[in-house]
Parts: structure tokens; sequence; C-alpha cells
């Protein structure tokens, strides 16, 4: 099996404020990619950071520091060269959280514009439908 050149970092969190000041801190310690984030249930975050072993690690401590500060940091980790595979389902992950936030606007979407045509359906109903006088 092949190892990757770089590392990869992870910041977990509770909370989207946390999480964003994470990333933030991260990538202004160092000379790291934030690669993508991950939402689960309960209001856990994860954010996903590369580069080198040294900036890697470096981003993700000061990611961490940041967490605690404004939020709740739950975990960070930083997996130097690691296997092929992992970052492939990071990108499976990834591609997974975009799809799920594009059904959920889509889903939005539909909602919202059933809201607008049910007033219109109801002022029908009222004068009675679309019949002639």
């Amino acid at each position: 099996m092949s190892v990757q050149a770089y590392a990869l970092g992870m910041i977990e969190t509770l909370g989207l404020p946390a999480l964003v000041a994470a990333a933030d801190a991260a990538a202004k310690a160092a000379d790291v990619r934030v690669v993508t984030y991950e939402g689960v249930d309960a209001g856990i975050v994860t954010v996903y950071v590369i580069g080198d072993v040294s900036s890697v690690q470096a981003a993700v401590d000061a990611g961490a520091d940041a967490a605690r500060r404004v939020g709740r940091l739950l975990h960070s980790h930083v997996i130097p060269r690691p296997d092929e595979y992992v970052p492939k389902m990071i990108k499976q992950l990834a591609a997974l959280s975009i799809k799920a936030e594009d059904a959920s606007v889509k889903t939005k979407a539909a909602a919202k514009k059933g809201e607008r045509e049910r007033p219109a359906q109801a002022q029908q109903k009222e004068t009675g439908g679309d019949q002639a006088p």
C-alpha cells in the first residue's frame, strides 16, 4: 500500500461557530489547505486540513485553541502520511455532504413555492374558481 506525502489534520467541535474559528485559525497559522468539513447529528462538525506534517500539526494546534476559545472542542488529531484510502474516504464524505446540501436547498425551495401557490388557490375557492359570471 502506498502512503501520501502529506498529513491529514482533523478538528472536531460542537457547533459551527467553533468550527469556523478553528478552520480560520488553522489556515492562518501554517501553510495548509482546508479541504472540507463534515457535520453529523447533535451539532458535531469536523474540519479537515492537509499539508506537510509540521504545518498540519501547527495548524491543528492553533485551530484547537481557537475552537476552545469560541465554543467547545471535542477532539483534534493529525495523521502523518495517511494511507491512500483515507483521502478517498474524505472525498466521498465531501461529495455526500454536497449532495445532501443540494437536496435540502431543493426541498426548501419547493416548500416556499408551495406556500406561495396556496394563497392563490384559496382565493380562487373563495371567489368561486375560474368560472365566468
